[in-house]
């Protein structure tokens, strides 16, 4: 899917469309920043199942193994 074609996501709350925005994380004592999508009025994030599932479970899985 291009970014054209990209479908937009809404805050259910606000009912405005979600940014891109750097967005700070923190796990097991380490903090990293990644953007995801945020919204500008209430600042609720949308984690992507892509991204659940995929990098930041393999982060997650290397800081437990530490």
């Amino acid at each position: 899917m291009s970014e054209s074609t990209a479908r937009k996501l809404i805050c259910y709350r606000c009912k405005v469309e979600l940014q891109p925005e750097k967005t700070y994380f923190q796990y097991l004592g380490h903090s990293f920043f990644t953007d995801i999508p945020k919204c500008p009025v209430c600042g609720l994030v949308y984690i992507p199942e892509e991204l659940a599932r995929g990098r930041m479970a393999e982060v997650e899985q290397e800081l437990e193994d530490k």
